[in-house]
């Protein structure tokens, strides 16, 4: 079986070894948590980007805080650029898109509270930003990629509700014993075509 490189770390590991190497925490965080409007939450952050060994294409792996459950997301090359960028803090000589996008929040002293995934449906994930605006909530429809992207930028925190999670348990998008089971996302990844689940309609 093929390693799955992690375009993050740079170090040509094996998914399971950049896996342990990054991911930290208490188990007891991974737990759901229930938002004002009574759905279920996971927070969760992000791993790194891996490369589809059959299609090359950039998956950003989201788990839990206590590195247990794990959710693939299949995405573009230039949203996967943007989000290694942002995790690595990286300056580009001219502010990228999300760059311009984090200048914009802190021009108008906006704040980004939190990234939620909140749906999945017809092969595609849906999220939402929820923007401090002068103390009033506003929240933004926004492609999952774009909205990881800037809050590794802002440090915002990532959740999936629970009604995400269930519905790619159902599709096998989900490990949920990584911990025990180091090849249960590996096989997902290799198995799972992009044209097949989970490939943003751009």
């Amino acid at each position: 079986m093929k390693n799955i490189k992690c375009t993050s770390c740079k170090n040509g590991l094996s998914r399971a070894d950049c896996h342990f190497a990054e991911v930290g925490g208490d188990s007891s965080q991974g737990l759901f948590l229930r938002n004002g409007m009574g759905k279920e939450l996971m927070e969760v952050k992000v791993m790194g980007i891996v490369v589809d060994p059959k299609a090359s294409n950039p998956v950003v792996v989201l788990v839990d805080l206590a590195g247990q459950k794990a959710l693939p997301i299949w995405i573009g090359v230039f949203e996967a650029e943007a989000i290694s960028r942002g995790l690595e803090d990286v300056v580009t000589l001219r502010p990228m898109t999300h760059d311009l996008m984090k200048q914009i929040l802190d021009t108008f002293q906006v704040s980004l509270n939190r990234v939620v995934i909140n749906d999945l449906k017809e092969n595609t994930f849906y999220a939402n930003l929820y923007l401090d605006v002068e103390g009033k909530e506003l929240i933004v429809d926004s492609r999952p990629s774009d909205a990881i992207a800037l809050a590794v930028r802002v440090k915002a925190p990532i959740f999936v509700t629970e009604s995400v999670i269930d519905a790619a348990k159902e599709s096998g998008l989900f490990a949920s014993n990584l911990l025990e089971e180091q090849d249960e996302l590996r096989s997902i990844i290799e198995n799972m075509q992009p044209e097949d689940f989970g490939k943003y309609k751009m």
